[in-house]
């Protein structure tokens, strides 16, 4: 485990793709537990230690992930994410290149529980909620693109499903029309960036993640 920030009332760590934020139905140990380890083992925390949840990453994505040390944190942390005051980036890897450079994505999306997959359109449908991100082609290798991503809304597996709607699955992900898997399980997307006010201080963060070990990552050439 990554610690990439912490502070009294906050910490932010890299997971892993194929690692789980929050406990589920397969038992797996969460990143929630593994960070709660952590704080007990380092500050010498007797009895329960407090870890708030603020918000996930889907489990084969890797990248930055905030928790709440405080319950102050965690309530102001809450509210800010709701209110879409906490600005993420994502970089996507692709095999097709979008055909626009950059560009803002509107779409219509409807979750289906039973497959935990969202379908998009290109309007209103019964039951949809309009998903909107903004793009950018940011690097290439020889097969590959690199595109950074700016969500403006947040829905489930929204880039996913809005990279694929234009014909560009993000690499390993079978769920939304990529050919093959990656070896390790993982999807190419990344929670690369975080920036918001500090809950507590009002200090301006603004946090970069790794990059996962997956040679390809690396292996991107800018464009400018």
């Amino acid at each position: 485990m990554k610690v990439v920030y912490e502070d009294n009332h906050i910490i932010i760590v890299f997971k892993e793709a194929g690692e789980i934020v929050q406990g589920d139905k397969t038992g797996d140990e969460p990143l929630s537990e593994k960070v709660k380890l952590y704080i007990k083992q380092k500050y010498q925390k007797p009895g329960n230690v407090f870890l708030g949840v603020v918000h996930r990453l889907d489990r084969p994505v890797a990248g930055l992930v905030v928790f709440a040390r405080t319950s102050k944190a965690l309530s102001r942390l809450n509210e800010m994410f709701r209110k879409g005051e906490v600005h993420k980036t994502y970089w996507a890897i692709t095999k097709n290149t979008p055909q626009q450079p950059e560009a803002l994505l509107e779409n219509w999306l409807v979750r289906n529980e039973k497959q935990n997959k969202s379908y998009a359109y290109d309007h209103e449908v019964a039951g949809s909620k309009l998903a909107k991100l903004t793009y950018k082609i940011i690097g290439r290798s020889d097969n590959y693109t690199l595109i950074e991503v700016h969500l403006l809304t947040g829905r489930h597996h929204q880039i996913r499903c809005q990279l694929a709607h234009i014909g560009c699955p993000i690499r390993g992900d079978m769920k939304y029309g990529a050919k093959r898997s990656n070896p390790d399980g993982s999807i190419s997307l990344l929670a690369r960036h975080i920036e918001f006010v500090h809950p507590v201080s009002k200090q301006n963060l603004s946090i970069d993640s790794p990059l996962p070990s997956d040679a390809l990552w690396h292996a991107m050439s800018p464009v400018e």
